[in-house]
């Protein structure tokens, strides 16, 4: 496919005006390059946001100001913060950081842990996404010997282990609160949601490549994705045959050889799923629990497990299908919603507590974020889907440039440019170009595809 010219060398320029430079060397970049007037933390680097340059720096040849993110970003793991008193577990990597100068006019990088975040929400998905980051910036180089010095090795295993802890479960996917991750508003995503669990499962495949070879915490992160893949695929997994499966369900069962584990009520079903799941295409779904299972669809999650192998190759086919029978739906005027579909009437009153930004089909209530296009290309490209990437990037040329690179789109279709979306986000900015470079070469893949699937466990 052949991209316009002149939008892509505007959206490069775009890109690098975002960067934030520390001591004269780039570091990072700004969230959104609109943030001067009322910037709240549109004017920090979020680790999350810098994921998706990183990817589009590293697969255009410029890996100097990711590896300057790695090191900055690690001096910053574990900082000495506290909220009422209370400090964080070692190993949490900051949400953000922007650069200021002291009283003695020197610059510093000062870290946001989530102790000044809207709702104090806490990342989870931070560490997560630096591990992929190094990854990706070792496959890019080739090199690694960053990797490999001691502080990183520390830093790596500091993230592990907070995921890895003792702790009352029975499950080996990730407990973690609502507003953890990319959706970091309340959104009834509490408990075990698909984005973190395929989150997880990419960077503990990363940290196996990271750690030194031999290093005991290899077997028992092996263990650990084996566990993982077992039981997001056997739980997790809806298509119409699982459906009917769960609409006969018995309840109040017990015992180890029960088939409603999670004691789900078939009236929990929702309407609308009935009539939307198509005959031939499945997803993960969103959450699951006691007596419990989120049956939204959401992107970033299924996409994630279909590039890190934590979906099966039939299922990672059946997703595909999915996004192709429901494009509508999911891609519209604007690809991608981030979540299908909204929460409205008392189901938004009671989940989101009333939150406005949050209304049906707007920011993460079922609106549509472009900067989902480097997933959903590397999905589409690893199984041989390119026709439905190209399609949603030759969506997104027609618009993000007259609509200046806005953060999201609002509408059931994504008509609307948000309500209030800043312009020049910089992560729609970078979705765009990594996902033209992930169509363009096949070989930018290799930057966040894994070579082989760990074996998954067999459990009786």
């Amino acid at each position: 496919m052949v991209f316009s010219s002149s939008l892509r060398k505007e959206a490069r320029q775009a890109l690098e005006k975002a960067i934030i430079y520390y001591h004269g060397v780039p570091v990072g970049t700004v969230a959104a390059s609109d943030s001067q007037t009322d910037p709240v933390n549109y004017n920090h680097c979020f680790v999350r946001d810098f994921a998706v340059s990183a990817m589009a720096f590293l697969m255009n040849g410029e890996v100097e100001i990711v590896r300057n993110f790695l090191v900055e970003t690690l001096k910053l793991q574990s900082c000495d913060r506290e909220m009422d008193c209370f400090k964080p577990g070692q190993g949490l990597m900051p949400a953000s950081f922007i650069i200021e100068n002291n009283a003695a006019g020197e610059e510093i990088i000062k870290a946001d842990f989530g102790e000044l975040a809207i709702a104090r929400v806490t990342p989870v998905d931070s560490g997560f996404w630096w591990l992929l980051i190094l990854r990706a910036y070792v496959r890019a180089t080739g090199d690694l010997s960053l990797a490999r010095t001691a502080e990183f090795q520390k830093g790596i295993k500091l993230i592990i282990d907070l995921c890895l802890t003792n702790r009352f479960d029975m499950f080996p996917t990730l407990l973690v609160p609502d507003g953890s991750f990319m959706i970091d508003r309340r959104m009834g995503v509490h408990g075990y949601p698909l984005d973190i669990q395929a989150q997880f499962y990419a960077s503990l495949r990363a940290a196996t490549e990271l750690i030194e070879p031999g290093d005991d915490y290899i077997q028992i992160i092996e263990e650990r994705l084996g566990h993982l893949a077992y039981h997001i695929r056997n739980y997790y997994w809806l298509d119409y045959q699982r459906l009917n499966e769960i609409y006969r369900y018995k309840v109040e069962e017990f015992g180890k050889t029960v088939t409603n584990k999670f004691n789900v009520y078939p009236e929990s079903i929702p309407e609308w799923l009935n009539v939307w799941l198509p005959d031939k295409g499945g997803y993960f779904i969103g959450n699951i629990g006691a007596g419990w299972m989120d049956f939204r669809f959401f992107s970033q999650g299924n996409l994630i497990a279909i590039i890190s192998d934590l979906a099966s190759e039939e299922q990672s086919l059946q997703i595909m299908n999915l996004i192709e029978q429901k494009w509508e739906n999911l891609i519209g005027q604007m690809p991608l919603k981030v979540c299908f579909p909204a929460l409205e009437g008392r189901d938004w009153h009671i989940i989101t507590g009333c939150d406005a930004k949050n209304m049906s089909w707007s920011y993460h209530n079922g609106g549509n974020w472009p900067f989902l296009l480097w997933l959903l290309a590397a999905a589409a490209q690893k199984m041989g889907r390119k026709e439905l990437a190209e399609r949603a990037v030759s969506i997104a040329e027609s618009r993000l440039h007259g609509d200046k690179y806005p953060e999201y789109y609002d509408g059931l279709n994504g008509r609307l440019i948000g309500k209030e979306a800043r312009s020049l986000q910089t992560w729609t900015i970078a979705g765009f170009l990594a996902a033209q470079d992930l169509l363009n070469n096949k070989n930018n893949l290799d930057l966040i595809c894994f070579d082989e699937e760990p074996v998954v466990m067999s459990c009786s």
